[in-house]
Formats: C-alpha cells, structure tokens, sequence
C-alpha cells in the first residue's frame, strides 16, 4: 500500500489554511499518534488492550479522512491480539509517512 496523498493531505492542508508552520505541526502530530497507538498494539496481550488500541486507529483514520489508516485499523479489529501481519502493515504505513 503505498502513501495516500488524497483527502489525508487535503485535510491537512485544509486545517492549516495555508500556514506551512501548522502544517507541519498537524502531520508530526498525526505521526506521533499513529505510532502511539501501533506501540500499544505491539505491546497488548488481551483483547480489550488490542481492541481500544486499533479503535483508536480507527477513530483517527475518521477525523483525518485516512483510508488507508481506515483498513489497517479494520484489519487489526478482526486480528487476534500481537497479530505480527497486522503490526508490519501498521509500521510500514508510518515508515512511508513523510516526515514534513
């Protein structure tokens, strides 16, 4: 799956209103928490851990407009918890994220 650059980046930009400053802001923002909820997914040994954690992914492919995020998040509900597909899928999103 390659980086989206569709309605992610056209609610960033939107966001930002033409500020790069908070532009920038907003996507290191985004990043962080993604791989914040990938670190507790790595890290869950239950289902309600594993559960809360790809809810959460799912709730911020929502306010992002992430499809990509959306699946993944998707994928890892159906998964048992430490899924390692799920987790390589998930940390290959976040390694193709630009970094500004």
């Amino acid at each position: 799956m390659a980086y989206e650059t569709g309605a992610l980046e056209a609610t960033f930009a939107a966001a930002a209103g033409g500020d790069p400053e908070l532009l920038a802001q907003l996507r290191q923002s985004y990043r962080e928490s993604v791989s914040r909820q990938v670190d507790l997914l790595a890290r869950s040994r239950c289902d309600g851990n594993w559960t809360l954690a790809a809810t959460r992914l799912q709730g911020l492919a929502a306010s992002f407009h992430s499809g990509d995020l959306h699946v993944l998040a998707l994928e890892a509900l159906d998964a048992a918890p430490g899924e390692p597909a799920v987790l390589r899928r998930l940390r290959d999103y976040l390694e193709r994220f630009p970094d500004s």
